[in-house]
């Protein structure tokens, strides 16, 4: 193998300097998310229908062309850190979601067929703040 410079790499590469910086956890990785969403907010992005009445294995291959989950998978850094595809399951296993979370990020019932990406960027910090998720739901169901 040849050492070789940024700059000579850069003559033949599209070298991309944020692609060194290793988003380890759970939360550099959901709060990057939102941050790719908000690069453009009024971006219309499609939901996923009927997640939570699909079944495990058809679920975890279910995507939307434009979805919230495109936007990630679109980011080269992501890309070379792991993410596969822009489908319900990988982004579930990248981002550390549970089913609950991803369905209120993407799912149609929430969001109707099409969303703002603003919109999806907040559901994303949503999901990385202390008390999300399901029991965290209920409880403001019951408590508001």
């Amino acid at each position: 193998m040849k050492h070789q410079t940024v700059d000579q790499l850069n003559a033949v590469a599209d070298v991309h300097a944020e692609a060194t910086y290793l988003f380890a956890t759970r939360g550099q990785r959901l709060e990057r998310w939102a941050q790719l969403l908000e690069q453009d907010p009024d971006r219309r992005l499609g939901a996923l229908a009927g997640t939570e009445y699909t079944a495990p294995d058809l679920r975890d291959r279910m995507r939307a062309s434009g979805s919230p989950i495109t936007v990630a998978f679109e980011d080269p850094v992501f890309r070379a850190q792991g993410l596969s595809d822009d489908s319900y399951g990988e982004a579930r296993r990248f981002f550390e979601l549970s089913d609950w979370q991803l369905h209120e990020i993407v799912c149609h019932c929430h969001v109707g067929a099409t969303l703002p990406a603003r919109w999806a960027a907040s559901r994303v910090r949503a999901a990385n703040s202390p008390g999300s998720g399901f029991f965290a739901w209920l409880r403001g169901v019951f408590m508001h």
